[in-house]
């Protein structure tokens, strides 16, 4: 099968960091491409930075519509509700994944995020997926996105002292990362803390390859019904329900940047 993960910001070392954990969690034969937008935030960090990532979302869906499935890896689940909405392959969002699997292997788990604005939107999921009751707390590292790769910020040793004071102060079974770009971190910090540790993307990958062996596709009767066809006004237009089942440009060249494709291999 083939799996488009998108990182819906424009910061091409972190889709590069995605592309690589998502390899290798993917099975032997499964292709994972990895894009990001040309257009958008460089970070999605709460409510106004996920409004202008959804656009360039949609459109590198719409770009590969040949796709067996698509992850979208911001852990706010930016534009998840839409972009089921354009395509009837399963669309997996990192966060709605490790939710999820961390309910699955423990009674009650934490998440970890970046900076205090994205707790809210995180919450607000987690009510959404009926899985509030589960999480015992959202807490913010104080860490911004574009930190977490960059040398002496401690961003890991913050990450670290968060997922002690939740195993502490909240009874955490589990911990869930609430941000992509923590991604290469969950094993090492498993380790560390002697309990699970979730990267969303790395669950969201195994998501989708289930649904696609069990043949399940997205329902297009309610709410993920097609879009209606219109025409869209102005920088839009392009994105139009109207056109958007048009041929789509080849994949290379559509995006900012498109990690090289590869088959995953076990881990």
């Amino acid at each position: 099968m083939r799996i488009l993960v998108i990182n819906p910001n424009t910061t091409a070392a972190m889709t590069d960091k995605i592309a690589l954990v998502s390899r290798s969690i993917a099975s032997p034969g499964t292709e994972v491409v990895a894009v990001n937008p040309a257009d958008g935030p460089p970070s999605i960090e709460g409510y106004f930075d996920e409004a202008f990532a959804v656009p360039g979302l949609i459109a590198e869906i719409t770009r590969a519509p040949a796709m067996d499935a698509y992850v979208i890896a911001c852990f706010d689940d930016t534009g998840l509700d839409a972009a089921r909405c354009v395509t009837g392959a399963p669309v997996v969002g990192i966060g709605e994944a490790a939710f999820h699997l961390a309910s699955l292997v423990a009674g009650r788990f934490s998440v970890v995020t970046t900076l205090a604005r994205s707790v809210p939107a995180i919450e607000h999921n987690l009510v959404k997926y009926g899985l509030a009751s589960r999480c015992a707390k959202v807490r913010s590292s104080e860490v911004p996105v574009l930190d977490l790769d960059l040398p002496g910020t401690g961003a890991r040793r913050k990450i670290s002292a968060e997922i002690a004071r939740a195993i502490s102060e909240d009874r955490a079974e589990a911990i869930v990362l609430g941000c992509a770009g923590m991604a290469d971190l969950a094993n090492d910090l498993s380790q560390e803390h002697g309990i699970p540790v979730l990267d969303g993307v790395a669950c969201a990958v195994a998501l989708a390859e289930s649904l696609f062996r069990v043949g399940l596709r997205t329902s297009k009767i309610g709410g993920y019904a097609a879009p209606r066809r219109k025409r869209f006004s102005g920088a839009f237009a392009s994105l139009s329900p109207e056109t958007s089942a048009t041929p789509s440009r080849p994949l290379s060249g559509a995006s900012a940047h498109v990690a090289d494709s590869g088959a995953g291999s076990p881990v």
